[in-house]
């Protein structure tokens, strides 16, 4: 497990030493946890030296998992893309062994974009067969009534991991889980986000948890144990804007994981939960 991004607004001095020095940060980030989400691909394909940057500050067994950029997802909605997605997965292969799930995160698309599932499944199966082969690729919607078979179907057949999703738009895992096998890679990825525009009426700064979350934490601990006990690892990423301070989700978590221990014993849990 890890967060979404490794800085923000409000970790110095709760998160990071007071005095750490923002070169620093990503080294200490990867002494408290095992991967980090990369929030800013999503905005542009970063330069080499930066990713260079990433790799050299952690150590070995650190993953990264990056958000495609938005002008595939969002501006070109995966067509004519072929450039871009070229350039961004050329760039992040500098990462080496380091690299991990790669996410595509689609916004809600509203009727005018996409009538239907259906109609969006005709472009995003096509484009997935595209993909090059030896990533991990994740598909992430945000349309509540498509989180059904129909994706998750599209998806396995091409080892692409259904994002599962704690966010306001979204169902619970215990409505989604009625409707489909969540499973569809050899990898499982759970991003909590939350209620961004409702948080934000209550704070801009990250420094600590102001939202009680452990009803759905105790939730999702739930799901992973569903998951790993089929042996697929999980990659989860905590946003500050689920809680109020997205290290603290993490830590929490991990509390509610070892407060209910499943039938595995304890080292076996952290190989399979891989506790990224």
């Amino acid at each position: 497990m890890g967060t979404s991004a490794f800085t923000a607004a409000g970790w110095p001095g709760s998160f990071y030493p007071a005095k750490l020095k923002p070169a620093e940060y990503l080294c200490f980030y990867a002494t408290q946890f095992d991967t980090v989400e990369i929030d800013s691909t999503f905005y542009h394909t970063p330069p080499a030296s930066t990713v260079r940057g990433w790799h050299a500050k952690t150590p070995p067994g650190f993953i990264f998992a990056a958000k495609v950029p938005q002008v595939i997802t969002h501006e070109k909605v995966l067509r004519d893309c072929q450039p871009e997605l070229k350039q961004f997965l050329g760039t992040m292969d500098l990462l080496g062994e380091k690299l991990g799930p790669l996410l595509f995160q689609f916004g809600y698309f509203s009727k005018k974009a996409f009538r239907s599932l259906g109609e969006f499944l005709t472009r995003l199966g096509p484009f997935l067969d595209t993909l090059p082969k030896g990533y991990r690729f994740a598909v992430e919607v945000r349309n509540k009534t498509w989180m059904d078979a129909r994706l998750a179907e599209v998806l396995r057949a091409r080892n692409v991991a259904l994002v599962l999703v704690d966010h306001a738009w979204m169902p619970r895992p215990a409505e989604f889980l009625e409707k489909l096998d969540p499973v569809t890679a050899d990898f499982a990825y759970i991003r909590w986000l939350g209620d961004r525009k409702g948080i934000e009426e209550r704070t801009k700064s990250w420094d600590k948890t102001i939202v009680d979350r452990t009803e759905e934490l105790d939730e999702w601990v739930k799901v992973c144990r569903k998951i790993t006990a089929r042996g697929v690892p999980v990659y989860a990423y905590a946003n500050n804007h689920y809680a109020g301070h997205g290290p603290a989700t993490v830590r929490q978590f991990e509390a509610l994981w070892s407060d209910q221990p499943g039938p595995k014993t304890k080292a076996k849990r952290a190989e399979n939960l891989s506790l990224f």
